[in-house]
């Protein structure tokens, strides 16, 4: 953005990265996944880098409301000073934070997850997955991150995405407006487990092997990483695989 902006040029969109994005090996794909995309649909878009930090979503969800705000307030001050309007995340808590809770301490920006974002490319035809794409009559089964359904409403969008891909898609018992969360959320990510009887991502990965599904497909680099660690308790890894939209759209675009 700061390279950008000393040409004088400024983007259609912000790519917000997010913590995962940047750092997470994992979710590290998704961004790399993504950002083909937006290269190959030719969207002229930035990311802050170095500028970006933690939109505070985390400190917030644990309590401390004094961290959430010198997060934020300093996001804000870097977005405004490149009068940024446009955002993008493939995170659905930066989406949440950014979107929800910014307005009320001065940041107004127009926020979009990326689920909603590939939908519009797809509706538009400017990404069309090839003939031959390896999901082809895959049964894939599609988990609702809290933050993005039950949160901000947003429940076709990630279907209409993965309906694109001529696959046969089953749903979970729970999903949509019942979904179950992934076990992460409220920053449950950060810490050990509450005692009990079982934890909530094998819960919710048992669901999700119940459908018979290849694939598990997710919106959230939280929900991601707890659906893999499910799968992996549950020794199906050679079996039942766990991919991001972007991930997907990607590989169907042989990107």
């Amino acid at each position: 953005m700061a390279e950008m902006n000393a040409k004088g040029e400024s983007p259609e969109i912000l790519f917000w990265v997010g913590c995962a994005g940047s750092f997470d090996d994992r979710y590290k794909s998704v961004t790399k996944a993504f950002v083909k995309i937006l290269n190959k649909v030719g969207i002229s878009f930035a990311v802050l880098g170095q500028e970006e930090s933690c939109t505070g979503d985390p400190a917030r969800r644990a309590g401390n409301e004094f961290l959430f705000q010198m997060q934020a307030m300093s996001n804000i001050q870097v977005l405004d000073g490149y009068n940024v309007k446009k955002i993008v995340t493939a995170c659905p808590h930066c989406f949440n934070t950014l979107k929800n809770e910014y307005p009320e301490l001065g940041g107004n920006y127009e926020v979009i997850h990326h689920s909603t974002f590939l939908q519009q490319l797809i509706d538009e035809g400017k990404v069309k997955p090839a003939d031959g794409n390896p999901f082809k009559g895959k049964k894939i089964t599609y988990h609702d991150s809290c933050y993005l359904g039950r949160s901000n409403k947003v429940y076709e969008a990630p279907r209409r995405v993965l309906e694109a891909l001529d696959v046969e898609l089953v749903e979970m018992k729970r999903c949509k407006t019942t979904g179950l969360c992934c076990g992460a959320g409220g920053a449950q990510m950060f810490k050990d487990a509450e005692p009990g009887d079982k934890e909530i991502n094998v819960e919710r990965t048992e669901e999700a092997i119940e459908t018979g599904a290849n694939i598990i497909a997710s919106a959230c680099p939280f929900c991601l990483t707890m659906l893999a660690d499910g799968v992996k308790a549950k020794d199906k890894e050679s079996d039942v695989k766990v991919f991001d939209l972007a991930e997907l759209i990607a590989k169907a675009e042989d990107l």
